[in-house]
């Protein structure tokens, strides 16, 4: 009889744990509220993504110098120099689109690229100096960089369907050196960066 009343007791702790994981399931699945001032269009949404970009920039505008100077390849330190030249490019043009679409040059904070910045200063610090702290630099360059990537291809897009020309035609230019920027990368990287971290 103990033995039933075992059974039994764990068949209500199971019953008890699968129907939290399901009530849990369905509170993720629940639409997400709007928060206060949220885009209620393409328009408003493309402003808000320049503003996010805008502020990216300029956070690596800061960032970049201490990992060039973290980096002891000096392949590395050069591609890190380059990178912060087209970085103080990009915010100008973004300054420029801005200014095409008749709307204040504002940053709000990325969360994204304040956490891709975050790690790359762990990714140093977890790091000896040297080949794996150089290895480590390009993995957190290049998660920039398809960050970028995937932030400015959207952009033009929006841009498009907005007909935003001018607009379009400085973010496809900033897209093309962030996808160059991380062949580079992964060339240095394919080289022999990370064979010598081995």
């Amino acid at each position: 009889m103990a033995t039933t009343t075992v059974t039994a007791d764990k068949g209500k702790t199971n019953e008890k744990s699968a129907s939290k994981t399901m009530s849990a399931n369905a509170s993720e699945r629940k639409k997400v509220q709007a928060k206060t001032g949220a885009a209620k269009d393409l328009t408003e949404l493309f402003e808000d993504g320049l503003k996010d970009i805008y502020w990216a920039e300029k956070a690596l505008t800061k960032a970049l110098p201490k990992m060039e100077k973290n980096a002891s390849s000096e392949q590395l330190k050069s591609a890190i120099s380059k990178h912060l030249t087209d970085t103080e490019t990009h915010v100008d043009r973004l300054e420029q689109c801005f200014e095409f679409i008749g709307v204040k040059a504002k940053a709000e904070k990325c969360e994204a690229m304040a956490g891709l910045v975050e790690e790359a200063e762990s990714l140093m610090k977890e790091t000896e100096a040297g080949a794996v702290r150089d290895a480590a630099i390009i993995a957190a360059a290049q998660k920039v960089e398809h960050y970028e990537i995937a932030t400015y291809g959207t952009l033009a897009a929006f841009a498009k369907v907005l007909e935003h020309k001018d607009a379009l035609k400085l973010l496809l230019e900033t897209l093309s050196e962030e996808k160059k920027c991380d062949e580079d990368l992964s060339a240095l990287a394919d080289t022999n960066l990370n064979s010598k971290a081995e």
